[in-house]
C-alpha cells in the first residue's frame, strides 16, 4: 500500500467507525464518553478501522499490499508498550492514531488484537496508553 493512501483509508475507516458505531461514542450522565466495553469495542474498531488494511484475519496484506504486517501471531506485539506507540506515534505507512481515536479506544483494539489473534491475556489498560501519548507529546513523531 502507498504511504500516501494509508492515513486516507484510516480516516475512511474513522467515518465509518462514527458513523456505524454510536456505542462507542456513548455519553456517560455527566455529558463525558463513557468506557465501553473493551472486547466488543475493540473487536468493532478493529473491523471498521484496521482491518482495511491488516485483514480481517489479521495476517497483513498480500500482493500489492506487501508491507503491511501481520498482526496474528506477531511476538512483537507481546511488547504492550511496542503496540502501544505504533499506534500512537505510527510507523512506515501506518499512521497514527491518537488524532482518531481516544486512549480508552486504543486500549480496547490492542487488548483485542492481542488476545483474539494472539495469546496475550493481559489487557492494555488506558493508563498505559495515556502515558506512551503524554510521552510522545500528543501524537506523531516528528
Amino acid at each position: 500500500m502507498s504511504p500516501r493512501l494509508a492515513p486516507a483509508l484510516a480516516l475512511a475507516g474513522v467515518a465509518l467507525l462514527a458513523s456505524r458505531s454510536p456505542a462507542l461514542r456513548a455519553q456517560d450522565s455527566s455529558g463525558g464518553d463513557s468506557a465501553v466495553e473493551v472486547s466488543s469495542e475493540g473487536g468493532t474498531i478493529y473491523q471498521e478501522v484496521c482491518q482495511a488494511c491488516h485483514m480481517a484475519d489479521a495476517r497483513g496484506g498480500g500482493g500489492a499490499g506487501t508491507g503491511i504486517p501481520a498482526l496474528a501471531d506477531n511476538p512483537k506485539l507481546a511488547d504492550k508498550a511496542f503496540a502501544i506507540e505504533v499506534l500512537v506515534k505510527g510507523r512506515g505507512g501506518m499512521p497514527w492514531f491518537t488524532d482518531i481515536l481516544t486512549p480508552p479506544q486504543i486500549a480496547a483494539v490492542l487488548t483485542y488484537v492481542r488476545s483474539d489473534f494472539n495469546a496475550y491475556a493481559d489487557p492494555v489498560t488506558v493508563a498505559e496508553v495515556e502515558e506512551i501519548v503524554h510521552a510522545a507529546g500528543g501524537g506523531a513523531e516528528e
